[in-house]
């Protein structure tokens, strides 16, 4: 199923070893063996700080063809700047981000749940100013974001609203693909045992039913699992590729 794109919030988990990777996996060999296995990867470290050019680089290079990153937007940008003032930082991070070439996924705007609808017009004008040849998603918090003005500005700018397990919307179609988290919780699951926690057997079997009637409509879907959702993400990836491949 060439539109979809499962993979896992991070990649370079010790703890993964015996479960996921290879018990005499080193850690510099994570992102090629996590790359022979899934088509893409959500990169959570360039939220807290900006990976150097070579990393990027040998990030691009370790993976196949057709694999992609996802990047979240540095936690400057939308959390300590709240997207006023930030063009310097906007550009170095995707300057950064393009090293990946055609391996550069849709890259993500998390916004804590401070950021309410009433910064609308300071939305507005980030997305507007944002080169148009990436792909973008957005992630709020609050449920003051639920009006049709909010989905009309994703609409017009092409940019994806990211559905959570714990979404405030689901499924609302604001782009040409389909932005996923599945983040967990945090107070049930340890999440650095490298096992199984919390059977979510059904619950995947029920996001399989949900995403295949989206992707037989052609839209791409984006899906990202965290260490807090059952316990083991490699696992959760590969339960739902076959869910949603089975029939």
């Amino acid at each position: 199923m060439p539109k979809l794109y499962l993979g896992t919030i991070g990649w370079s988990y010790n703890f993964w070893k015996g479960s996921f990777y290879p018990r005499n996996t080193t850690s510099t060999d994570y992102l090629a063996y996590y790359s022979s296995q899934f088509n893409t990867v959500e990169v959570d470290s360039t939220f807290y700080h900006l990976p150097m050019q070579s990393t990027v680089e040998s990030w691009r290079l370790q993976v196949p063809e057709g694999f992609v990153f996802s990047l979240k937007f540095p936690q400057l940008i939308t959390h300590f700047k709240d997207l006023k003032d930030c063009e310097q930082e906007t550009a170095t991070f995707l300057g950064r981000a393009e090293l990946l070439k055609e391996k550069l996924g849709p890259m993500l705007l998390q916004f804590p749940p401070n950021f309410t609808g009433s910064r609308m017009t300071d939305l507005s004008d980030y997305l507007a100013k944002l080169p148009k040849q990436y792909n973008y998603a957005i992630e709020v918090r609050h449920k003051s974001w639920l009006t049709q003005e909010f989905i009309s500005l994703l609409r017009e700018n092409g940019v994806a609203l990211v559905t959570t397990e714990k979404s405030i919307t689901e499924f609302e179609a604001t782009a040409d693909f389909l932005y996923i988290r599945w983040e967990g919780d945090r107070k049930s699951v340890n999440g650095q045992k490298g096992e199984i926690e919390v059977d979510k057997a059904e619950d995947l079997q029920t996001w399989a039913d949900k995403l295949r009637p989206r992707l037989n409509k052609g839209l791409k879907v984006f899906g990202y699992f965290g260490k807090y959702y059952s316990g083991l993400p490699p696992s959760d990836v590969q339960i739902l590729w076959k869910n949603i491949c089975q029939v």
